[in-house]
């Protein structure tokens, strides 16, 4: 299985939900493509070969550069201890900045940039005859040069591509008379047609992504439920008077606002009530809204290790999403690791957000948290849930159940395994 992606796995990003799809796979039979800038840590790949942009510009500017370079399990650490970028060169962490926007001008300046001959090399080739892959697991992302890798490789072998899609790229669509988003995402579509023509499947996040996918495109994918490695601890009461209130993950997306507001409705309920927020957020634009609220505190990013020993302090996890329609269009059919966790973990979970956000639909339909989708009820539901003891213990058991039927590990891979085996022969 050859996955082609953005970032290869580790538990400090979003790749960690591969851990659902790759778990008891053998290392010697996974590999990586992917261009994120750090070096990658263990995880489940024998062998992966990283492209970046800076190496693709610095061959585009006529530099005799290496734009691959591979990678052996062995010599690689056990996590990442930060989300550095690692380039050592501050025009050159400007500039990623520059493209990490993921607007449309960016997108086609990386579609410019990623021209096949300087990432399609002898060394590229080699490396893939050498591992001769199978399937093509492809990572869904906005840009053309990860799903362009994949159909060269599918092509190059004859083999299927499995697509793992967990966002809803292809038809959200924005409402703009802007004529270089209407380039970018025509061109985009034109693109992602062509790859899901090619034979293969599909994993999907959510039923809900699953259902809209495989009816347009006539596939038969199947949802794999993301999983957790947090460890449950045991039921106990909130604590009224200091409560553990916690939020891990993107505060991206308006997902900021949002536990602004919980925070100032934690200061009603109790004015020494704190909401503390973990997250890998650097931009000071979107972690500065909290400065003005006593009631919320900015911890940063922490290990996923710290992340879990944390959760299991917490009398209370927090799952929040956007209100506005542009972020509510990029997670209407979102299922992060979040949910996963948040199940797992025997803390109580308050989720906030629209009731069209996929992970917000989601957990209300999984009666095992306290769901408020109302600004005015943020307070009281919040009120509600610390003082209800009968609450809580319900919440507590139906986690159980759902962590036992959605977000379990040896479930997850087995139907990932299903949906790659059924790719394979129907290309024999």
């Amino acid at each position: 299985m050859l996955i082609v992606g953005t970032v290869p796995y580790n538990t400090k990003s979003t790749s960690r939900a591969f851990d659902a799809y790759f778990h008891y796979w053998e290392k010697e039979n996974i590999a990586q493509i992917f261009s994120n800038t750090k070096k990658p840590c263990k995880g489940h790949c024998e062998t992966l070969f990283q492209i970046t942009d800076h190496r693709v510009l610095q061959r585009w500017m006529g530099k005799e550069v290496d734009t691959g370079v591979i990678y052996h399990y062995d010599e690689l650490e056990t996590e990442w201890k930060d989300n550095d970028l690692e380039l050592g060169d501050a025009k050159a962490e400007a500039a990623y900045k520059f493209g990490g926007k993921h607007t449309p001008l960016t997108h086609l300046l990386r579609g410019i940039l990623w021209r096949k001959k300087f990432w399609c090399t002898e060394k590229l080739n080699q490396w893939l005859d050498d591992f001769k892959p199978e399937c093509v697991f492809l990572a869904f992302s906005d840009d053309y040069f990860i799903p362009q890798i994949a159909m060269y490789v599918a092509k190059r072998y004859n083999v299927p591509i499995v697509s793992c899609i967990g966002d809803d790229y292809y038809f959200n669509v924005e409402k703009t008379l802007n004529p270089i988003y209407h380039l970018y995402k025509t061109t985009y579509k034109n693109l992602i047609d062509k790859v899901l023509a090619w034979p293969g499947s599909a994993i999907y996040i959510s039923d809900k992504i699953r259902d809209k996918y495989n009816l347009e495109f006539g596939l038969d994918g199947e949802t794999v439920y993301l999983t957790s490695t947090v460890q449950r601890k045991p039921f106990s009461v909130i604590n009224k008077d200091c409560p553990v209130i916690t939020y891990f993950g993107n505060i991206g997306m308006g997902r900021n606002n949002s536990l602004n507001d919980i925070g100032y409705a934690l200061g009603k309920i109790n004015p020494e009530y704190m909401l503390e927020v973990y997250s890998n957020e650097k931009d000071e634009q979107v972690y500065s809204v909290f400065k003005d609220n006593r009631n919320v505190k900015y911890m940063g990013s922490v290990p996923y290790t710290q992340v879990q020993k944390r959760m299991a302090e917490s009398d209370i996890t927090v799952i929040v999403e956007g209100f506005d329609e542009k972020d509510i269009n990029l997670s209407r059919y979102s299922l992060s690791t979040k949910a996963a966790d948040a199940l797992a973990s025997g803390a109580s979970i308050l989720t906030y957000g629209s009731l069209e956000s996929g992970i917000i639909e989601y957990m209300q339909s999984t009666d095992a948290a306290m769901v408020c989708t109302d600004k005015t009820k943020l307070a009281d539901s919040i009120a509600q849930l610390i003082s209800n003891q009968e609450l809580q213990k319900k919440y507590y058991k139906q986690a159980i159940v759902m962590t036992r039927e959605h977000h379990n590990l040896q479930a997850s891979c087995m139907t990932s395994e299903n949906v790659v085996a059924k790719a394979i022969q129907h290309m024999k």
